[in-house]
């Protein structure tokens, strides 16, 4: 019976669904990433306790425990009760959450912090309430707690997006580094399993009037413009209108990657990032028209138009990519329009290379470096011809033996 109540239980146990904090719906991200789980994992000496030895240290029922761990004798206190509830899953996880809830509203401090460490693998089995608890021991007063209430936040954000949004959002803008460096982080490993979610705290922090946190923010394009689709294309289109230079920058960056996965959404937003007043702007969107498929007609267009831009090294890096282009006889009527209007001296001589048609201009052996030579006669049909008294290239024919179409010996032969 006892076996059957405890699959009951896991069966009701259900699985951590993220869901957008402002409709309640489900994120529609596709398939949960697995995360690692040597973090959540801990290693100790109530390992070698049973499930009801931990529960009952971990809510005081027992003071303390000794056992035999790692070649010596260790008593257990309720610290360690707490730090090993992340055991008790399945049929223990309703009491596992239970005790973690009292320790959490604990008056000592090391048991508030033990129950911050375990408590994103407690959450894996049930995790109601355990995240409001998370919010406020990030403002406790004693700053041990607040230290591990931000690596608990670090931890959860990339398995419970939705749990943990608002206290997410909260510190990523904090002003003190030890709180929000984690949020950051955080916030980053969220992009290999919910990008959506990501793209929706980088959108609002885009739209803020500090420019640090817009600089952070657009940082983490890089890692969902591959995950995000629609979303991430947009996020890039409104960072590269940002005004601030390393926002633009850091939206450019995205844009190599961008053009192997969407071509043409790379090519529109190229088009922009092409134009823009900062240089390493304008060059990282040079490469990533080198990494376009020149095939296609809008990234042509792009570098020809590129070819008569009012900068130089915009000028400099499509004309380079012309040979690429173009067959040589395009290539030369091109440039030679080209050099009507070019004034950089470097570019004109370039330019004045890829007119030079050496078949025609060139000197009397470059000339003849375009002919090609005649293949040679294999030496078998030298033979034939031989015999038949025939001349093989510009070489006489052999005068011992008569050709076979020569019609004067025919006729002595017939007389």
């Amino acid at each position: 019976m006892t076996g059957f109540l405890q699959l009951t239980v896991e069966a009701m146990v259900r699985e951590y669904i993220a869901r957008d904090p402002r409709t309640g719906l489900p994120i529609a991200t596709g398939r949960r990433q697995t995360r690692k789980t040597d973090q959540k994992e801990r290693i100790g000496p109530w390992l070698e306790c049973t499930r009801q030895e931990i529960l009952d240290l971990s809510t005081g029922a027992m003071s303390g425990h000794v056992v035999d761990w790692n070649g010596g004798r260790h008593t257990l206190t309720r610290v360690d009760g707490v730090q090993g509830l992340g055991r008790l899953k399945g049929g223990w996880a309703d009491r596992a959450h239970a005790s973690l809830l009292l320790a959490l509203e604990s008056d000592e401090a090391k048991i508030r912090v033990a129950a911050l460490e375990v408590l994103p693998t407690v959450a894996e089995q049930r995790s109601d309430e355990l995240f409001d608890w998370l919010s406020v021991l990030l403002d406790d007063d004693d700053v041990r707690v607040r230290k591990a209430a931000s690596l608990c936040l670090e931890q959860a954000a990339p398995t419970f997006p939705s749990g943990v949004d608002s206290s997410l959002a909260q510190e990523l803008r904090s002003t003190i580094p030890a709180r929000s460096e984690p949020a950051w982080r955080g916030l980053k490993a969220l992009t290999e399993t919910w990008p959506e979610v990501v793209c929706d705290h980088i959108d609002e922090l885009l739209l803020l009037d500090d420019p640090r946190l817009r600089r952070k923010a657009s940082k983490l394009l890089r890692n969902v413009v591959q995950r995000a689709g629609a979303m991430g294309w947009d996020l890039i289109s409104w960072a590269l209108n940002d005004a601030d230079d390393e926002v633009r920058r850091n939206a450019s960056q995205t844009l190599s990657s961008l053009s192997k996965k969407e071509p043409r959404i790379a090519i529109m937003l190229t088009e922009r990032a092409i134009l823009d007043s900062d240089a390493k702007v304008r060059n990282n969107a040079l490469r990533a028209i080198r990494s376009m498929d020149t095939d296609d007609s809008r990234a042509r267009n792009l570098i020809m138009n590129g070819t008569r831009h009012s900068n130089v090294e915009v000028r400099r890096s499509c004309i380079e990519m012309l040979p690429m282009l173009l067959v040589e006889d395009k290539l030369r009527i091109v440039a030679t329009e080209l050099l009507q209007s070019e004034t950089n001296a470097e570019l004109k001589k370039m330019l004045t290379e890829m007119t030079y048609d050496a078949s025609i201009e060139g000197t009397e052996a470059e000339k003849n470096a375009f002919l090609a030579p005649a293949l040679p006669v294999p030496a078998l049909e030298r033979e034939v011809a031989h015999a038949q008294g025939k001349a093989v290239g510009l070489e006489n024919p052999p005068a011992d033996i008569p050709l076979l179409d020569d019609s004067s010996q025919n006729e002595r032969l017939d007389s």
